[in-house]
C-alpha cells in the first residue's frame, strides 16, 4: 500500500483546491499569501568557486556553524532566500546554483550526485568549513545524500523534502512508471524542441505538483524560465542531472550496503499534496534517524506553496540538541 501511495503521489495530476472542498475564502486567503522570488539580503555575498571541469555560483551569509540549502529541477538556489534569511542570524548559510543549474557552469559530464558531493566537500574546503548541516530538496535530496554517506564526520543533521532516493526504497517503481516521463526526456530533438518553450516546460511541473498552482506566481515562473532558457541549462537539467539517475541507483545501493544507514538525525518533510506523511518511510531507507513533518495545502514545491510553515518546522530542527 505504502509503495503504491507513493506512487500515485507523484504521477497523477494533484487536485486543484475547489475539487478538495476549500471555500471560496479560504481560497482566496491562500492566493493573497502566494509566494515570489524574494531578493537575496544585502549581507550575502556570491562568488563562482572552481569545481571539477568548472564553477559554482554560490552565495554566502551569516555567521556561526554552517547550513548548506540545496536546490532542485524547476528551481535553483533562489528558492531559499526566505529560509536563509532567519537562519543567517546565527549560522553560517552556503547556498551553491547546483553543477549545470542557476548561474552554474555547463560541463557536460560529473552529474553523478557521489561526484557533486565531491565538489560540494571542495566548496567547503575553500569556505574554511569543518562540517554543516543540510537542507535540501528534489535533486537536492539527491546530492545531500551522496554528501552525508560518504562524510559522515562532516555532516550533522539532515532536513529533506519531498523527493526519493535513486537505488532505494520505492525508486524502481517510481522510474519505471510511464507517467513519469520527465526522467527519461532527454536527447538533441527535445531539447529542440524545448528551446524557446522552457516556460510551457516548467509550468507542467509547478501546476502538476502543487496544491494551488496559483501560489506560483507568474514572477517566479519567469524566473526560472529565465534561468533555465540560458544556454546548456535545458541540456544539463535532463541530459545531465536526470540521465545520471540510473549511476545514482548503482552508487547509492553500494554506499548503503558498504557504509550502512546515516546515524544523524534527519526531519523528512513531505506536502500533503505529495509524498505526505509517507516520506520519513521512504527516507528511512537510507536513515536510521528519522522523524517526520507534513506541510499542509501543500504539494511539492513547499518552499513556494507555504515557506512560513516549512520555516516553522525546519528551524526549531536544526536548533534542537
Amino acid at each position: 500500500m505504502f509503495s503504491h501511495s507513493v506512487i500515485a503521489a507523484w504521477t497523477r495530476r494533484l487536485p486543484r483546491a475547489f475539487a478538495a472542498g476549500v471555500t471560496a475564502a479560504t481560497f482566496l486567503a491562500m492566493l493573497s499569501a502566494h509566494a515570489e522570488v524574494k531578493p537575496w539580503p544585502a549581507d550575502f555575498r556570491s562568488e563562482q568557486m572552481p569545481v571539477s571541469d568548472g564553477t559554482q555560483y554560490v552565495r554566502i551569509g551569516g555567521k556561526g556553524p554552517a547550513i548548506v540549502l540545496l536546490h532542485g529541477f524547476g528551481d535553483t538556489g533562489d528558492m531559499w532566500p526566505p529560509l536563509a534569511d532567519v537562519l543567517k542570524k546565527d549560522h553560517t548559510v552556503i547556498i551553491p546554483d547546483l553543477r549545470g543549474m542557476g548561474l552554474s557552469s555547463h560541463p557536460e559530464g560529473g552529474y553523478e550526485k557521489v561526484a557533486q558531493a565531491r565538489d560540494l566537500a571542495a566548496i567547503l574546503d575553500r569556505l574554511g568549513i569543518k562540517d554543516a548541516a543540510l537542507v535540501t530538496h528534489d535533486i537536492g535530496n539527491m546530492v545531500g545524500y551522496a554528501f552525508a554517506v560518504q562524510y559522515p564526520s562532516r555532516t550533522t543533521k539532515w532536513v529533506a523534502m519531498d523527493a526519493p532516493l535513486p537505488g532505494l526504497g520505492h525508486w524502481d517503481e517510481l522510474f519505471k512508471n510511464p507517467k513519469v516521463w520527465h526522467f527519461n526526456f532527454r536527447g538533441p530533438d527535445v531539447e529542440r524542441l524545448v528551446a524557446g518553450r522552457e516556460r510551457i516546460l516548467l509550468d507542467r511541473f509547478y501546476n502538476d505538483l502543487s496544491a494551488v498552482p496559483a501560489r506560483i506566481d507568474e514572477q517566479t515562473r519567469d524566473h526560472y524560465a529565465a534561468l533555465y532558457a540560458r544556454p546548456g541549462a535545458i541540456h544539463n537539467a535532463l541530459g545531465g542531472q536526470f540521465a545520471a539517475f540510473a549511476q545514482d541507483a548503482v552508487d547509492n545501493q553500494k554506499l548503503l550496503a558498504e557504509k550502512g544507514k546515516l546515524a544523524i538525525p534527519v526531519l523528512a518533510i513531505g506536502g500533503d499534496h505529495s509524498f505526505g506523511d509517507a516520506f520519513p518511510g521512504e527516507i528511512g531507507f537510507a536513515a536510521s534517524n528519522v522523524r517526520g513533518a507534513v506541510i499542509v495545502n501543500s504539494g511539492h514545491w513547499i518552499m513556494e506553496e507555504q515557506p512560513e510553515q516549512a520555516i516553522a518546522v525546519i528551524v526549531p530542527f536544526l536548533q534542537s540538541k
